[in-house]
């Protein structure tokens, strides 16, 4: 008997709280803590995959709407704002950071007014499942997942690591599952109020975490994240009081926002939703806080970067994307959008800390996809939405990985992961598989820049494809760097004791399956997932924008691809190989591990990668792109936002 798909969304947004509230509960790391996660998990994976099937398979997603009278879950909302308004301002009092006080108190008093005095436009539906929400669905219910699984080990080995850190696992993990609850309300939701407070659930959530190891800097990371997201919380509460009180308009649905025909009517909110989806989604000139998370245990920041915090925004933005085409607001979201694509990757160039590089290259991919949904272009909502899966499942790797090789070895710096594939050869096997599908062909981040590239054009905002061009360049240099520091292999090289639980390769093994069975599924994920989408997104039937013969060309690219490592291995079959030491000009010890020096004395041998600190380190760029990203921001607000009163 088919289980009503209402019962099941319902049973995603309340499920992950109770978890909650059981892990919270159980305060040692202990076989029955990770049962109950493990169990509990898999539960929500599974009702997550459910939902998301019925949805793709019904061809028809209008019926997949709910809850017309809410009064009662509209109480248990208001009584959410108060709680987090308090919190964030009990803590802000703690730890003397007034100022988030400020943002808080300005984006929820003025929501909680609407609701108390009955302003409020009341929505025809509140819940809606659509096509881009069941996708979201997959990504949350199984990448946000296989996290929250891997946390439960990965705890245990980070605080033996880190004695000086007060173990409050559970509260951490806790916070994990609060958070999906709140993003599968989040993406299930079609009442702008109830969007806003889900939204306002993961700054706190994210505040939390980042602030959980209580350490200085912890502190000032995380309420430098609180206060960045609250103030895109104020942009978003007033675009929601915008369409509830201006008379022309008078709802508060997103759905209506987009249907409403009437784009003019609309720009106001759509760009204060525009930029409170720049805050959440870390681009610059807010892309600081995202930089900061990552002083938080490793768990965090592959929640924040793959599955839930950052990936908010894009969604809000890809949302309201068909409305944006042709406008001003379209035009700045674009460009803030390539420019934090093209200078966060030459950021990333200059670092060595492995979090660091990945959450430079975050910031950097969630700015092409910012800009693919600025054009308004079914080609550039397409590469968006093809760029969020795939960065999904591969980001969340990334970070697994970085995190367990930090725990074999007590390092997460590429320059101690030289000769990796010697060292701990099944991570970084696991770890060449996730570079490979953050750049390189057949995997889908690469051929949806092909379709960002059209979307450019397409969009006349051709001098957009020199952001393309050269950030897609410095993303290959420091991408090739870091496999090129794990495939490097020095004379006698030794094996280190790979101390990765299986618990946490219970989320690494699916996560690495799942990276290379889309690249295959590529084709299929297009037309079945991604095309539904843009049909309902632009109320029209558009055209296949992967075509059979672009299909059948992936393919026979993949199969090539494939074939040469695995022809090159039974070539090899019965040869025998020598490994010949490095020259070094003639002066090599004899062990390719030090060489000889002019006064005869023997040196340690080392090569290490260029970085270009000298030409556009952090310290030279950084605080340039933020002013450049400020003022984009502020011409955007101050043309669309101020020429509206």
């Amino acid at each position: 008997m088919a289980i009503p798909i209402l019962n099941v969304v319902n049973f995603l947004i309340l499920f992950p709280f109770i978890m909650a509230i059981i892990i919270g509960c159980l305060k040692k790391a202990s076989p029955l803590r990770s049962a109950v996660i493990i169990i509990g998990g898999f539960t929500i994976m599974a009702a997550a995959i459910y939902v998301a099937v019925n949805v793709l398979s019904s061809g028809d997603t209008s019926s997949f709407v709910f809850l017309q009278h809410t009064e009662l879950p509209d109480k248990f909302v208001i009584a959410g704002e108060i709680f987090l308004m308090g919190l964030v301002c009990f803590l802000s009092i703690k730890y003397k950071k007034y100022y988030a006080i400020i943002f808080s108190l300005v984006g929820t008093i003025p929501v909680l007014w609407m609701d108390f005095t009955g302003r409020a436009v009341e929505g025809n539906m509140h819940l809606r499942i659509d096509t881009f929400a069941a996708v979201m669905y997959l990504i949350v219910g199984i990448v946000g997942i296989l996290i929250c699984i891997y946390a439960s080990g990965y705890m245990k080995d980070y605080h033996h690591h880190h004695t000086d850190v007060q173990d409050r696992s559970n509260y951490f993990l806790a916070l994990m599952f609060v958070f999906l609850g709140a993003m599968f309300g989040l993406i299930s939701s079609d009442n702008l109020g109830w969007i806003y407070f889900f939204w306002e659930i993961t700054s706190v959530c994210s505040f939390l975490m980042i602030g959980y190891t209580r350490t200085q800097e912890a502190v000032d990371n995380s309420f430098r994240a609180l206060w960045m997201n609250l103030l895109g919380g104020c942009g978003f509460a007033a675009g929601l009081l915008y369409c509830s009180l201006n008379p022309e308009l008078g709802f508060s649905n997103l759905s209506q926002v987009t249907e409403s025909g009437a784009p003019a009517l609309v720009i106001v909110p759509v760009t204060l939703f525009a930029f409170a989806a720049l805050t959440k989604s870390a681009q610059f000139p807010f892309s600081r806080w995202l930089l900061g998370a990552m002083v938080a245990p490793t768990p965090s920041s592959a929640l924040l970067h793959s599955a839930t915090m950052v990936k908010i925004g894009v969604y809000m933005l890809i949302r309201v994307s068909p409305v944006m085409y042709g406008t001003l607001t379209g035009v700045m979201i674009t460009v803030i959008g390539g420019f934090t694509f093209f200078a966060a990757s030459l950021l990333a160039i200059t670092v060595s800390d492995g979090k660091k590089v990945l959450a430079y290259s975050t910031i950097s991919n969630l700015g092409l996809i910012t800009a693919c949904a600025g054009t308004g272009t079914t080609e550039g909502v397409w590469a968006a939405i093809m760029l969020v899966l795939f960065h999904a499942v591969s980001k969340s790797l990334l970070f697994q990985t970085v995190g367990d090789i930090e725990n074999c070895m007590g390092s997460r710096d590429i320059e101690d992961m030289h000769g990796l594939i010697i060292k701990l050869p099944r991570l970084a096997f696991i770890m060449i598989i996730g570079i490979c599908g953050m750049f390189m062909a057949p995997f889908g981040m690469l051929v949806s820049k092909w379709a960002a590239l059209k979307s450019f054009v397409d969009s006349g905002s051709v001098w957009l494809v020199l952001f393309l061009v050269f950030g897609s360049g410095s993303t290959l240099f420091y991408w090739a760097k870091w496999l090129g520091k794990i495939c490097a292999v020095i004379h006698q090289s030794f094996e280190l004791d790979d101390i990765t639980p299986r618990s946490e390769m219970i989320s690494i093994f699916p996560l690495t399956t799942m990276i290379v069975v889309m690249c295959f599924a590529f084709p299929w994920m297009s037309g079945h997932m991604v095309q539904p989408i843009l049909d309902e997104a632009f109320h029209t039937n558009i055209p296949d924008v992967i075509g059979t013969g672009d299909s059948i060309v992936m393919m026979i690219m993949v199969a090539m691809i494939f074939m040469i490592p695995i022809g090159s291995r039974f070539l090899s079959i019965g040869k025998n190989s020598k490994m010949t030491m490095s020259y070094v000009a003639g002066v090599n010890a004899g062990d390719d591990r030090h060489y000889i020096d002019s006064f005869g004395k023997e040196r340690a041998l080392y090569m290490s990668n260029w970085y270009m600190n000298d030409y556009f380190g952090e310290k030279k760029l950084l605080r340039p792109c933020i002013y450049v990203a400020t003022v984009l921001v502020a011409v955007m607000l101050i043309i669309v936002v101020g020429g509206a009163f």
